[in-house]
């Protein structure tokens, strides 16, 4: 990517993280799994940010 398309995609994430507990589900489910396809060691850290960020967001573990 470029750096102008870099700035807007982290613009995007950013935005994305403000409003992450008032998206659906499902949708924060795909915008997690894409974000982390091939990052699995970042995984942990990722959902532990944004359940500190939004409470209400918590989930429990999905077993497997």
């Amino acid at each position: 990517m470029s750096d102008g398309a870099d700035h807007l995609a982290s613009l995007l994430g950013r935005a994305a993280m403000d409003v992450w507990g008032d998206m659906p589900r499902d949708i924060q489910e795909a915008l997690f799994e894409t974000a982390m396809k091939g990052r699995p060691a970042e995984r942990e850290e990722l959902a532990r940010l944004l359940h500190e960020r939004h409470p209400r967001t918590l989930h429990p573990v999905r077993p497997g």
